[in-house]
């Protein structure tokens, strides 16, 4: 039997209606939703992951047919495999330098597998087929922030603007990633990216991505407090409340109750305009 149907097989073999059914309702499946049409069969995350142990092998090709199927358990796998074999990749060397390269010349050596801008760049590619919250979480900063991150020797100096590029996109899942991907800079205590990509989704319209930039503007403050203060006071008057709220989660009760009242002004100055003959 060819591997990617053993995959599929020993999946459904561990499926749980009863689970499918509860991982609807939190995914959001139903008509109008963010998640509808997303088809789960019920695994948990560490059963996933325990499958995909036995896939690390497995082929872009069939990768790729994974990512297009409407089972999320079945993109969920495809992804951690990615995730594994981005991590375990072979980086081309110059055979000039024996440094890694972003971008290896013609007739460079790229060793046996994916090498992670080619595993970076079928991520890319498949964007929107990483189309849930829990699988650009699992995924983005593993691979698009670690191929991105500032000092990468991985990084081409053209591909530098990429996350704003994704920022910027109607996709919903991509500008997810685009910021959940910082999450790598941050962890390395680089914070600029971070900062810039926040600013351009302070008018997104999706709670999920309120949620997403609030979520690494708190990470941002755990590493520096002082550089998370000065965004929130240049921005937190236009910031959206749920993103507010996440940002400011692990300040002090004071130093919450600042920002926010600074954002109930800033909503009733916004009031009084709209009502002004």
């Amino acid at each position: 039997m060819p591997e990617l149907q053993k995959l599929k097989k020993l999946l459904r073999s561990k499926a749980s209606p009863a689970k499918a059914k509860i991982f609807e309702r939190f995914f959001k499946t139903a008509p109008g939703q963010y998640g509808h049409g997303d088809v789960f069969l019920g695994l948990t995350v560490p059963t996933q992951r325990q499958i995909a142990k036995r896939f690390y092998h497995l082929s872009l090709a069939d990768i790729q047919k994974l990512l297009l199927s409407k089972i999320h358990e079945e993109r969920f796998t495809a992804l951690v495999i990615l995730v594994h074999q981005f991590t375990h990749a072979p980086v081309p060397l110059s055979r000039h330098s024996g440094m890694p390269l972003a971008a290896a010349p013609e007739g460079d050596h790229w060793g046996v597998g994916a090498t992670p801008k080619q595993i970076y760049n079928f991520y890319l590619k498949n964007a929107k087929r990483v189309n849930n919250w829990d699988l650009v979480d699992t995924s983005a900063p593993q691979i698009v922030g670690e191929y991105l991150r500032p000092l990468s020797p991985l990084r081409g100096e053209m591909e530098r603007g990429v996350l704003v590029q994704l920022a910027h996109s109607k996709n919903l899942w991509e500008r997810r990633i685009a910021i959940v991907a910082t999450y790598t800079f941050i962890r390395a205590g680089q914070f600029d990216e971070t900062l810039v990509i926040s600013e351009s989704l302070l008018r997104d319209k999706h709670d999920l991505i309120h949620k997403a930039a609030g979520w690494m503007l708190r990470e941002v403050g755990k590493k520096s407090e002082p550089t998370l203060k000065k965004f929130l006071g240049q921005h937190a008057h236009e910031m959206p409340r749920t993103m507010l709220r996440y940002a400011i989660e692990k300040l002090s009760p004071n130093e919450r109750q600042k920002f926010l009242i600074a954002k109930q002004r800033s909503l009733a100055r916004r009031r009084r305009a709209s009502s002004s003959p």
